[in-house]
């Protein structure tokens, strides 16, 4: 009789628990998991169709290569001896920087990380494209030159907090937080809570909120200035805190002496009594911040998140229980990349920075069509889907098919797989070992290690392992001795003890660790990903091990990975001091540091009349689209089987029901929408949430499945260069437009 086995949902980064029934090797039921400590039995609708992302007609069985006659199905051994080759001669002609790597293993696989990243590394390239770049790193950023680590960033502590701030972010729809709508209709409904909304439209969190300002769409960093220059001539900042944890707040005043808040709030569209009386509760209450994609790629996307740090900052919010704190983390997402060191690299053609360690997205079709000596000429994308997930998709077309080796490790034919060179079939996060460091939590520190639930069919791998065989052919994998080899067959004790004596005989081992892991532990494990974690684990940091202390487990590595084997459904991997999270500040000042130099400028020219001015309507694209939108229908491109959405209406351009008698066009045709990008169509819906001027198209649609597209890709709609001016995050939450009977 088939079992329940629990694993976690890998379609959006809260990755909540969840349990399977498996019969004849399908998932034939999925729940929540009501074990898993994080998401105590919640599961969105996404999670438990999860289903329909792991079984489809697209899914890979076999490498492919893309010959004269099509697609031809190839063996391993002759697909991975061909890409080393094409790939050794690509870089010897041309150097390191025409390699990119892409991917990171998505929403819910990060464990395909480390080995691309390593092989990334060995190549000499720093060019790591990820999505991530796509949306936060202008956040990190800025976090990074107040905490002093772009990877010490800050999240909500909502648990302890008695008002939640959601700026830019629908959480009902978009979760962005575990177990988000119940945390959100916590605080709608206790008398002793308040829950707050900026948002241009009534969105669903919107509409439970105590308090709602519904800005003018591409305001939000002329509103919070005004708000924090409200708050200054009020005196309700926290001066004590000012005064004990931070520094440059002298400079950072400036900011917000000669501001015209009134003028300010009339070009947001809003009253002052509001944000006035909103700005006397930040000085009061308990409160923390959530931003979205409504900051990350809104205009001044990079601008705003250093403001809305600056106003959490000034209300003494940051490293505070009930605040915004610097979480607890297993395995930092990301790296600090100072773009300030002149060992920092920058893209070769468009000169933005390398921040969390990664490049931005937007920029490498660019970087692929220049004619610079050291433009990318290769790339390896792996569980990405660039061709639906990135902006400007045809500049993506064009950029692709003007490499000279792409190759593509997918789970199924996607559109980005269909111009590769070479189309290699990984395994999924239900036929694998693999787990997510998007757990951010705190005081906790959660993780979990999914386990195999479904046996693959045909001859897909472990993303890990694919990356290992590549590095192999390369070369990159020093020969290893006998001695360590039959080692991983028995105790690993026995084998940790011949790893660190092999390696302190060829210290280049610990350059290539996670290929030298896979080949020796992986293949008694019989999973890459597994034989990672270990080595994680045997070399994990002190404060790690103090933490797994103080949450009542064995500090030894490998007492650690038994409890994660032993916990299935995931497990709180350590614990912080509540009290201490000013510790983690890693500034040489040791206190946070306020004044962002490169901000100053920028920072002088946000003033009302400039605003006013850029944000008038041009009038061949008079509505403003915002590109993309969370709901509980879209799944990133993770979902390609439409039928798990069968009988809901979907991917549809929401307007509001004046624009639309304005234009003629009524609820349910067809309607083309033009920007300077490109055009699509798709059926209209006249929703009375919607905010007359903008209209709305959700992302993850446009996929092409069995044969047949379904709905319209977004990103057709959006331009790469259509950025923030420092991170290169994409503008999506602004994006003029125009809307036409089809």
């Amino acid at each position: 009789m088939a079992e329940w086995q629990k694993t976690g949902c890998v379609l959006c980064p809260q990755n909540c628990g969840l349990e399977v029934k498996v019969e004849n090797n399908r998932m034939a039921r999925v729940r929540p998991d009501k074990d898993n400590p994080r998401s105590r039995g919640y599961a969105c609708r996404k999670g438990v169709n999860v289903a329909h992302h792991q079984h489809h007609a697209d899914r890979l069985t076999h490498p492919l290569k893309r010959t004269a006659r099509g697609f031809e199905k190839i063996s391993w051994d002759r697909a991975i001896g061909e890409i080393a080759e094409r790939l050794q001669s690509i870089v010897a002609a041309h150097g390191p920087r025409s390699f990119a790597y892409m991917g990171g293993g998505g929403q819910g696989c990060h464990f395909e990380a480390a080995f691309g990243r390593t092989l990334m590394k060995q190549i000499g390239s720093p060019y790591h494209y990820n999505a991530l770049a796509q949306e936060l790193t202008g956040y990190y950023w800025a976090c990074g030159r107040h905490t002093g680590r772009q990877n010490d960033f800050y999240i909500p502590d909502e648990a302890r907090a008695d008002m939640l701030l959601a700026v830019g972010w629908n959480g009902m729809e978009s979760h962005q937080m575990c177990r988000a709508p119940l945390v959100l209709k916590d605080f709608s409904s206790d008398p002793d809570k308040l829950l707050v909304v900026v948002d241009p439209r009534r969105s669903e969190t919107a509409a439970i909120a105590d308090i709602h300002l519904p800005l003018r769409p591409g305001t939000d960093a002329l509103l919070v200035r005004a708000m924090i220059a409200i708050i200054l001539a009020n005196g309700w900042e926290n001066r004590d805190y000012l005064s004990q944890y931070t520094t440059g707040f002298d400079r950072v005043r400036a900011w917000f002496t000669d501001v015209d808040v009134d003028a300010a709030l009339a070009v947001c569209g809003l009253a002052r009594e509001p944000v006035t009386d909103l700005c006397r509760l930040l000085g009061q209450r308990r409160w923390c911040l959530h931003t979205d994609l409504g900051i990350y790629m809104g205009r001044h996307s990079t601008l705003s998140s250093c403001l809305y740090n600056l106003l959490q900052a000034i209300c003494g919010r940051l490293c505070v229980p009930g605040g915004n704190v610097i979480p607890g983390k297993f395995i930092p997402l990301g790296s600090h990349t100072d773009e300030r060191d002149e060992k920092s690299w920058r893209m070769v053609t468009t000169g933005f920075p390398i921040l969390m360690g990664y490049s931005p997205p937007n920029v490498l079709p660019e970087e692929i069509m220049s004619d610079h000596p050291e433009r990318t000429r290769a790339v390896i994308c792996s569980a990405s889907n660039p061709l639906r997930s990135y902006a400007d998709t045809s500049a993506y077309e064009k950029a692709f098919a003007h490499l000279d080796l792409l190759v593509s490790i997918e789970l199924a034919m996607t559109e980005t797989a269909r111009l590769a060179h070479y189309v290699l079939p990984a395994r999924s996060g239900y036929e694998s070992w693999d787990g997510t460091f998007f757990t951010w939590t705190w005081p906790e520190i959660y993780f979990q290690m999914r386990r195999p639930v479904i046996a693959p069919e045909g001859e897909p791998l472990e993303c890990g392992e694919i990356f290992t065989r590549i590095a192999d052919a390369m070369g990159m994998i020093p020969p290893l001795p006998d001695s360590l080899v039959q080692a991983a067959e028995g105790d690993r004790a026995i084998f940790a003890g011949e790893l660190m004596k092999a390696a302190h005989a060829d210290p280049g081992l610990f350059k290539v660790m996670p290929f030298v892991l896979a080949k020796t532990l992986g293949r008694k494990m019989g999973s890459a990903h597994l034989a990672g974690l270990w080595g994680l684990l045997f070399a994990a940091p002190g404060k790690l091990r103090k933490a797994a202390a103080a949450a009542g487990l064995d500090p030894d590595g490998e007492k650690l990975f038994q409890a994660i084997l032993d916990h299935p459904q995931g497990l709180w991997l350590g614990k912080l001091d509540e009290t201490a999270n000013m510790a983690d500040i890693r500034t040489p000042s040791g206190r946070i540091e306020l004044f962002i130099p490169e901000m100053d400028a920028w920072m002088a020219a946000l003033t009302p009349e400039r605003e006013a001015a850029a944000l008038q309507p041009d009038p061949a694209f008079p509505l403003i689209l915002m590109a993309g939108r969370h709901d509980r229908t879209n799944a990133n491109t993770l979902m390609r089987d439409p039928s798990w959405n069968h009988g809901r209406r979907t991917g549809t351009l929401t307007m509001h029901a004046d624009d639309a008698a304005d234009l003629g066009l009524v609820d349910g045709q067809r309607v083309r929408v033009a920007t300077a990008a490109g055009e699509e169509t798709v059926e209209l819906e006249i929703r009375p949430n919607a905010r007359p001027g903008q209209v709305i198209l959700p992302h993850g649609f446009g996929l092409v499945h069995g044969g047949e597209k379904t709905g319209a890709n977004v990103n057709r709609l959006t331009q790469s260069s259509h950025r923030d001016g420092f991170a290169a995050t994409p503008l999506h939450r602004y994006v003029p437009c125009r809307v036409e009977a089809a």
